[in-house]
């Protein structure tokens, strides 16, 4: 259904920085770094069939979060769940909802992390057994 996300960032050397990290633990290499005909840099990250973007916002005007916003990454393991958590936050990233681990729901049973990067955007990582 999607064929890509792009998220807004205040300081895209950070963010480079950061997601090339922390997207490094799911296997997707560097990003294509392009800068828009209005001077904005842009990261592209692609890996199996879908892209995951940072951009500085082309309007001039700061980047914020989406407050209500989420954007998973799906995991192969409860260890790469961990992994992705783990090497967010020792990348600026930030914990949030609890420790990485198991969680019951009305959608079965999954494992989760929560973080938000640098500029407060709000990532999930995720394992479903």
């Amino acid at each position: 259904m999607f064929n890509h996300i792009m998220v807004g960032s205040n300081n895209i050397e950070r963010s480079k920085a950061f997601y090339s990290k922390v997207l490094g633990v799911l296997g997707v290499g560097e990003p294509l770094v392009n800068v828009a005909a209005s001077g904005h840099t842009r990261l592209f990250y692609s890996h199996d069939g879908g892209t995951f973007s940072v951009t500085e916002p082309i309007n001039g005007e700061p980047a914020n979060c989406a407050n209500g916003s989420t954007v998973g990454f799906k995991c192969n393991s409860p260890e790469q769940v961990r992994e992705f958590h783990d090497v967010a936050v020792a990348n600026g990233g930030t914990s949030i909802e609890g420790a990485p681990g198991l969680r019951e729901g009305s959608l079965g049973a999954l494992h989760l992390s929560y973080v938000r990067d640098p500029d407060g955007n709000k990532l999930c990582a995720l394992h479903r057994p």
